[in-house]
């Protein structure tokens, strides 16, 4: 449970990260400057969120490995590598969802603005 939690908190502080970069990028050299200074301070914020989200993540995969360890006095071989196999693929599952939802919300809203336009 802790696994997927830290995952999707990754996923979304990484998300909004970026598209608070990318709208700064995006900022022309006449942009409002309490808006610039706004969204450099959110991205601040995005940033220290997302490197304690990090931490949590390290902390998470050591206990990982110790929880390894107690598990590898009673797993055979083959139950150890099932297991491991399982933790692997179900954060790898997890992006891969994250990925699949973001496109089909970014699909929907085109086909919304598509429908408008017509």
């Amino acid at each position: 449970g802790d696994l997927d939690k830290v995952v999707n908190l990754l996923l979304s502080l990484s998300g909004r990260l970026a598209r608070v970069e990318n709208v700064l990028n995006s900022l022309g050299e006449n942009a409002n400057s309490e808006e610039r200074s706004s969204l450099n301070e959110k991205r601040k914020l995005l940033a220290g969120q997302h490197e304690d989200a990090r931490e949590l993540k390290e902390n998470l995969d050591r206990r990982e490995r110790v929880v390894l360890e107690i598990l590898g006095n009673y797993f055979s071989e083959e139950q150890l590598q099932d297991y491991q196999h399982f933790v692997k693929m179900k954060s790898a599952l997890l992006i891969e969802q994250r990925e699949l939802d973001d496109k089909i919300k970014l699909g929907q809203e085109q086909l919304k603005c598509l429908m408008e336009s017509l």
